[in-house]
């Protein structure tokens, strides 16, 4: 299980470091051709949303490579599953139906990593 615990929280890894750095550092205007949504929050809620897609990536890798508290990556993950949910709310109610199927598969990873993470407790 820690192999594919490993496999799921690296790919996580990398999409939120990646989805969660351009939101922290880029213009909303750069952002809007590849995330629409972007001109209907507020730019300190952005920025808060990037650090908090950083912050879960971290928290699914560092935790368990350094062993230390590594519960906190079956938080960070939990976290991911919340934060995913309240995303394809906005897609929902925006009309967006298409875009909730990378929501979906993000939850089912994150909801996996959380499984898969139990090996820690």
């Amino acid at each position: 299980m820690s192999v594919a615990y490993w496999i799921v929280a690296v790919l996580l890894g990398l999409f939120y470091l990646y989805s969660g750095g351009i939101k922290a550092v880029r213009d909303p205007q750069r952002l809007k051709p590849m995330m629409a949504w972007v001109d209907t929050v507020p730019r300190p809620a952005l920025r808060a949303l990037g650090a908090v897609e950083v912050l879960g990536a971290l928290g699914l890798l560092l935790p368990p490579l350094t062993g230390i508290a590594p519960w906190l990556a079956l938080a960070a993950a939990a976290g991911l599953v919340v934060l995913q949910i309240g995303a394809m709310r906005l897609h929902l109610s925006r009309g967006e139906v298409r875009e909730t199927g990378l929501n979906i598969a993000l939850i089912v990873l994150a909801a996996a990593a959380v499984w898969l993470g139990t090996v820690w407790i």
